[in-house]
């Protein structure tokens, strides 16, 4: 049967995101990637941030120029305590992640046509990825908020959050692989579906900056793009820019999916998850490292290489990009070869980088361009980078909206993440023209 999935298949049934420009659902978000959307903003000035501080830092011999941009959320400061049974006191407590990842996690389950409302009690795990963002004051001082600040700030409440608002059992993890934590969560809560873990589970990550400390780090390594714009795989390329965005999906077999009439968004046909072992500094790339991954994510997935037609790269604009091109040239445009080259792009191009929401939100842009049958722009791609040999990498980046024909009722994506630990995470999306398969 053309578009079939068998029955103990990954699934992905449900999603839900929020992105830089206000956005907060995953046809909003479509919308603006498919029209090409710079969802670029200024700095926001109701973080109590040292703004001026941090735009001149390149003062300081030695530190880069810190442009007064980023992809900030919108609603980062918006919550509704009341509906998650919590206190304005508590909640005031809580990294906004916490609140970001409650908020879009819900959504998603809502969006699988769950009610979230009645799930107590199940086997239902929460992975998620975050890393800390120096939320508050320090806990070591006296304050109103004493007494909330362990769980306010503590990694691991951010999926322990998300289980306790849906009254869930079953494994809740937070994920911090850096850059990485969202792909690998997703990866995990694939393999622990597999292993009977748990029934389903809701998988994503989350980024929202508390503090300018990211911009700090990389003015000091002279790694921040000198116009605010990540120009992901291109020769104008100066360096990332940070962003914020949360992202979830629901997981879980198809038979699963098909038992409940659940639509199927796409399958999670293999991923895999390294490390770029030792060599060079920590934060340095590994294109060896990352072919190995992709190579076994793919060998997994049991796709063929050449069946890809798009690719969701990392695209960082930095010293990384052309050794990721690299790796993916080795597996995927070597099976396509140069007269048939894959389509690579990044959302950080629109949105900045996102971090350990990163790999989450390309792969919700994948999953909705394999859901309207279109590769979206990635922009600034109408300057790829000179670094690498594009006639004969078997790549092109995707530089205008375009049709994306399904094969035999089907349509092949990949999606990388890799983080400043090492940390390198790879897969493979089979998405299935009917939804109900």
């Amino acid at each position: 049967m053309t578009g079939w999935v068998r029955d103990t298949a990954i699934v992905i049934s449900g999603m839900a995101v929020e992105a830089p420009g206000g956005i907060d659902t995953p046809e909003d978000f479509y919308a603006a990637l498919a029209a090409g959307a710079d969802l670029i903003g200024p700095m926001p000035r109701d973080r109590d941030w040292p703004v001026d501080q941090v735009l001149a830092l390149d003062r300081q011999p030695g530190w880069g120029a810190v442009p007064d941009a980023g992809g900030f959320l919108d609603g980062a400061a918006e919550f509704d305590p009341q509906f998650f049974g919590l206190s304005p006191r508590e909640a005031a407590a809580m990294d906004p992640q916490q609140r970001v990842a409650m908020r879009v996690a819900w959504r998603a389950v809502e969006n699988a046509g769950i009610n979230p409302a009645a799930l107590s009690g199940d086997e239902v795990g929460v992975y998620f990825g975050a890393s800390l963002m120096e939320y508050g004051p320090r806990a070591a001082t006296v304050n109103e908020y004493s007494g909330h600040r362990i769980a306010g700030t503590a990694l691991g409440a951010v999926s322990g959050r998300i289980s306790h608002a849906l009254g869930v059992m079953g494994p809740s993890v937070v994920v911090d692989t850096a850059c990485a934590s969202s792909l690998t969560a997703v990866h995990q809560a694939a393999a622990a579906i597999r292993a009977g873990d748990c029934d389903w589970a809701v998988a994503g990550g989350v980024c929202v900056m508390a503090s300018p400390a990211a911009f700090f780090e990389f003015s000091r390594s002279n790694a921040l793009a000198e116009d605010g714009r990540c120009r992901s795989y291109s020769s104008g390329a100066t360096g990332t820019v940070w962003g914020e965005g949360a992202g979830a999906v629901v997981v879980e077999t198809a038979a699963s999916a098909r038992a409940a009439n659940r639509r199927i968004y796409g399958v999670i046909a293999g991923s895999r998850v390294n490390h770029n072992g030792a060599g060079g500094p920590i934060v340095v790339p590994n294109a060896q490292a990352q072919r190995r991954v992709i190579e076994g994510a793919v060998a997994a997935s049991g796709v063929d290489a050449a069946m890809i037609d798009l690719i969701e790269g990392h695209g960082t604009a930095t010293l990384g990009d052309p050794m990721e091109l690299d790796a993916l040239a080795s597996v995927y445009g070597a099976a396509r070869g140069p007269e048939n080259p894959a389509a690579v792009g990044s959302v950080k191009s629109n949105a900045g980088h996102a971090q350990a929401a990163s790999g989450v939100l390309g792969l919700i842009k994948v999953l909705q361009c394999g859901r309207h049958g279109t590769i979206v722009p990635s922009l600034y791609a109408d300057e790829p980078t000179d670094e690498i040999d594009w006639d004969a990498s078997g790549l092109r980046l995707a530089a205008e909206r375009e049709a994306w024909p399904a094969r035999d009722g089907h349509r092949y994506a990949a999606v990388s993440s890799f983080g400043v630990s090492g940390t390198n995470a790879h897969l493979i999306l089979d998405m299935p023209e009917a939804t109900r398969v």
